[in-house]
């Protein structure tokens, strides 16, 4: 055997073996497809993707073939979310409101698969998940500008599922009417209230009457169909696109960076890891003079950072609240589980909605 031959039999041995192990590897990939449909989670992982990448090249003791080895597990890691995509095909997301609205537009940047199922209100998406119809919700929690969403806190107290994940998007609100409409011919404006709230400025520089809708893409809908030019809503351009609406006027909310975060529910909790560095949890104290303060002291002698604190009426007894907690830390090592037992001591319920990496802005 001459060293063409040899080293043609080489690659093929090698070849079979790499099949082999592709088969082995795609598995794998099946296994984390699923395990990011169950909890709620995106394809994309970037952070994952660049310690993969660092890792491995280290293992390639041939410098002058570690580039040509990076090009290879880029293309490999490609391969494997091209296949998650399609396996993800299936994945069911609720959402509150009808196409077009932003919790529309924000699922369909972070599950681009997946089946957007619309539902008539927070409450109704929320038990979509509770009851198996759908394998997550995506849910505002605040406004930058206008605030907490405040059924949606409560619905992370009183409900069952886990936050799995946050997402920064920018909200840019505009004035959407019928085609035909001029500015000059608007009298009232529809939306719902937290995008009333954020072009509120606007709307009374212009005197506008308003009225309360469900949500923007509901809004939308109502004035598309309504067909009135004295009438128009504050929605997304994509709204107008979708209902045949016109944009009358671009960016009418008052705050130049208006932003919404959105959490993504689902009935089960993610696997903790060592980069987890943010945490939402919710808690009653007991009626006792201090307890919320002793609550709040525990928290930081652990040295978590407590970057929200914020309270809502538990509807049970007059007078009585939850408090819903964002913290940087991580919640599942030593210190968080010490942190965690001392809370028991003054805290009547205490429930940890969910842990994550990090926001990821969308």
């Amino acid at each position: 055997m001459n060293d063409l031959q040899h080293a043609r039999q080489v690659i093929n041995e090698v070849d079979r073996e790499m099949a082999r192990l592709f088969e082995q590897r795609m598995d794998a990939v099946r296994t984390v497809a699923a395990y990011k449909k169950e909890h709620g989670l995106p394809i994309d992982d970037f952070a994952r993707e660049a310690e993969l990448l660092h890792r491995n090249a280290a293992y390639m003791q041939n410098e002058e073939y570690r580039s040509y080895y990076v090009n290879f597990l880029k293309h490999t890691v490609t391969v494997s979310k091209d296949f998650q995509h399609r396996l993800l095909e299936g994945m069911s997301v609720a959402f509150s409101g009808v196409e077009g609205a932003f919790a529309h537009i924000v699922a369909r940047r972070i599950f681009p698969d997946a089946r957007c199922v619309p539902y008539a209100d927070f409450k109704a998406a929320y038990r979509a998940v509770e009851n198996g119809e759908c394998d997550c919700v995506i849910l505002p929690i605040e406004n930058s500008f206008n605030g907490d969403v405040g059924n949606v806190l409560d619905l992370a107290f009183f409900g069952s599922l886990f936050i799995n994940g946050v997402y920064e998007a920018e909200i840019v609100q505009n004035l959407l009417g019928v085609k035909g409409a001029s500015l000059q011919d608007i009298r009232k404006v529809v939306s719902h209230p937290q995008a009333l709230g954020q072009c509120a400025e606007y709307l009374g520089r212009h005197n506008l009457e308003t009225e309360n809708a469900v949500n923007t893409a509901v809004a939308a809908k109502a004035i598309a169909e309504a067909g009135d030019k004295t009438m128009a809503a504050i929605g997304s351009a994509e709204a107008a696109e979708l209902f045949g609406l016109q944009v009358l006027a671009e960016k009418i909310n008052d705050s130049g960076t208006n932003t919404t975060r959105f959490a993504v529910f689902s009935r089960s909790e993610r696997n903790a890891t060592p980069l987890d560095d943010r945490f939402i949890m919710l808690f009653t104290v007991k009626n006792t003079a201090g307890s919320l303060g002793e609550a709040i002291s525990v928290i930081g002698q652990h040295g978590f950072n407590l970057k929200a604190l914020k309270s809502r009426p538990t509807k049970d007894l007059v007078w009585d609240y939850f408090f819903y907690v964002e913290g940087e830390g991580n919640i599942h090592s030593d210190e968080g589980q010490a942190m965690l037992a001392q809370l028991e001591a003054c805290c009547s319920n205490l429930k940890i909605a969910g842990s994550f990496e990090k926001e990821i802005p969308i």
